[in-house]
This record gives structure tokens, C-alpha cells and sequence, in this order.
């Protein structure tokens, strides 16, 4: 590569780094209308307990309805991602994710371990997600009492589903 390619690569890797921490920040936020601009509008999304998506527009319908429902706090926290690229064009990324969620109508408290493995392509000047898939590592649920006592409920393997 020459010094412009590198350069270009550089800002390549910045630009879907930022984009994969613009989703997280989006999803804490409760904020569906940035996350769906992070995604291609037939991104394939395919996360661990929920169904699968094949268009960004059904993905963000269920996240209002689950992440934005009163009493739910969430906080994805992800780092130490590596990306490869396949081409100018189209790169991959691995993410892990620490998942905390408070869910005060079920009185839980959730902690998730979650492996994404993205792919990402150039589109109209910009990146985007065009897959996400995701793997939950680990999970660690208490329910809380209402005089806030918790009680491990699961510690280990994730349940089938969540939410």
C-alpha cells in the first residue's frame, strides 16, 4: 500500500470504529433513530435470544418496545474491537460487549458477557453496519426484592430468550 492507502485505511478503521460506539451510545440513550442510521436499511441482524432481523426497520421496532419501555436502564459497554478489511469497501469487525440492564417492572438485574461479529461496508460516502450478529459469553441475572434484596437467579449460560 502506499502512503494515501494507508491513510485511507486508517480513517477507515476510525470511521467503523465510531459507528460501532455511535450504535452502543445510541442504545443507552434510547435513542432508535440513531441506531437505525448506523445500519443498512436491509442489514441481516442476528442477536443471541431474539429473533432474527432482516431489515433495520424491524430491529429498531422491537428495541422501542423493549429498550425504550419505561424502567429499563441499560448501559452496552464494548471495547478492545479488532477490524479486518476485506477490501476497500467491506471490512469485519469483532467486538466484545459488557451488558448491564436494570428492568424495574421484572425487578432484575441483568449482566451479560456478548461477543458481535459485524460486517461493514462503504455506501454513499460513509459505513455502515450491513450484519451484526452477537453471542452471549456469559450472563448473571438477580431478581430484587422490594426491599432490595437480590437473589441470583442465573449464573452462567444465558436463558433461551431476553426481554
Amino acid at each position: 500500500m502506499d502512503i494515501e492507502q494507508r491513510i485511507a485505511r486508517i480513517e477507515a478503521d476510525r470511521a467503523i470504529r465510531d459507528l460501532k460506539m455511535r450504535y452502543l451510545r445510541a442504545a443507552d440513550a434510547k435513542d432508535p433513530d440513531t441506531m437505525r442510521d448506523c445500519f443498512l436499511p436491509d442489514a441481516k441482524i442476528r442477536f443471541d435470544g431474539f429473533p432474527d432481523f432482516d431489515d433495520r426497520d424491524s430491529f429498531i421496532a422491537i428495541y422501542r418496545e423493549l429498550g425504550c419501555a419505561p424502567g429499563i436502564f441499560d448501559i452496552h459497554q464494548g471495547g478492545t474491537g479488532v477490524v479486518e478489511f476485506d477490501t476497500v469497501e467491506q471490512a469485519r469487525g469483532w467486538w466484545p460487549l459488557y451488558f448491564h440492564n436494570i428492568n424495574l417492572g421484572q425487578g432484575t438485574l441483568t449482566q451479560m458477557g456478548v461477543e458481535y461479529e459485524d460486517i461493514y461496508v462503504l455506501r454513499e460516502g460513509r459505513w455502515w453496519i450491513a450484519q451484526s450478529a452477537s453471542s452471549r459469553k456469559s450472563c448473571l441475572i438477580h431478581s430484587v426484592d422490594g426491599a432490595g434484596n437480590a437473589l441470583v437467579q442465573v449464573m452462567g449460560e444465558a436463558p433461551q430468550s431476553f426481554g
